[in-house]
């Protein structure tokens, strides 16, 4: 009874991480329209690979949400990459620490959510 809570909140984490790089990528095509790129088809490209993050975030929040395990283990990819880049952002100069909060903080979380998730309906399923 536990397992569906804990996938449930796992994949709004997800979901609203996929929203997030979702409104990033809105963001920098309106930047685009201004005419604010150096290089117009590397801005394109980190655009498009922007929203495919994004959807597979949301595909993994799906999949998370009915208890798939090739979700979970894309989740926690993601996560895990998210903590890097956080963990990575303290070395520049000056820290920034609103990113380096807004990145990690949630991608902790989720970490920490679908590990919990997938021992959860690991155990159910030991228990059947």
């Amino acid at each position: 009874m536990q397992a569906p809570r804990i996938a449930l909140a796992a994949a709004a984490v997800l979901a609203a991480e996929g929203a997030a790089l979702t409104v990033f990528a809105l963001i920098e095509l309106f930047g685009l329209g201004a005419g604010d790129a150096a290089s117009l088809p590397t801005a394109i490209a980190l655009i498009v690979l922007t929203l495919v993050g994004a959807a597979a975030l949301f595909a993994f929040a799906a999949g998370v949400r009915r208890g798939l395990s090739w979700a979970r283990s894309g989740g926690v990819v993601f996560q895990v990459l998210a903590i890097a880049i956080a963990l990575a952002s303290l070395t520049v100069q000056p820290v920034v620490w609103l990113f380096v909060f807004a990145v990690g903080l949630p991608a902790v979380l989720g970490f920490v959510l679908l590990i919990g998730s997938a021992r959860a309906e690991g155990g159910a399923g030991a228990r059947d």
